[in-house]
């Protein structure tokens, strides 16, 4: 199991990146998975960063990235990460049915995938550069 760093324990860098987390998310507390990558701060700080900058307000509303993590989460089996934007995501509106219609959708992805790549089928022109 990972070593968890808690806040009492971190060094100034990591206490500076924790501080930051709570700030930018308005919360009293760090993650697991903050905790975690702690034990090597500049992957804690570098990760923070592309953090809050991929999920940032832009093109894409807060629930629609919420729920493509989901979806990516759920494909690579990551528990911790499926559970975690879960919560995120119902925080941002995410409901039941929207939850059991997302994991349609990312089991049909996933058996059209293997099946276009079992098969190696040629990708027809008019979708080349979509």
């Amino acid at each position: 199991m990972a070593r968890l760093i808690e806040y009492g324990e971190a060094p100034p860098e990591v206490r500076a990146v924790y501080e930051d987390i709570m700030a930018t998310r308005g919360t009293d507390d760090v993650n697991n998975f903050w905790k975690a990558l702690a034990v090597h701060p500049p992957t804690l700080a570098r990760l923070w960063e592309n953090v809050k900058q991929v999920m940032a307000p832009g093109a894409l509303d807060p629930l629609t990235k919420e729920l493509v993590y989901i979806a990516v989460s759920v494909t690579n089996n990551c528990e911790y990460c499926i559970q975690s934007h879960g919560a995120a995501a119902r925080a941002k509106g995410m409901d039941d049915a929207m939850l059991a219609e997302l994991l349609a959708v990312v089991g049909l992805a996933n058996e059209t995938n293997r099946l276009a790549n079992g098969y190696r089928i040629p990708v027809d022109e008019r979708f080349k550069g979509a």
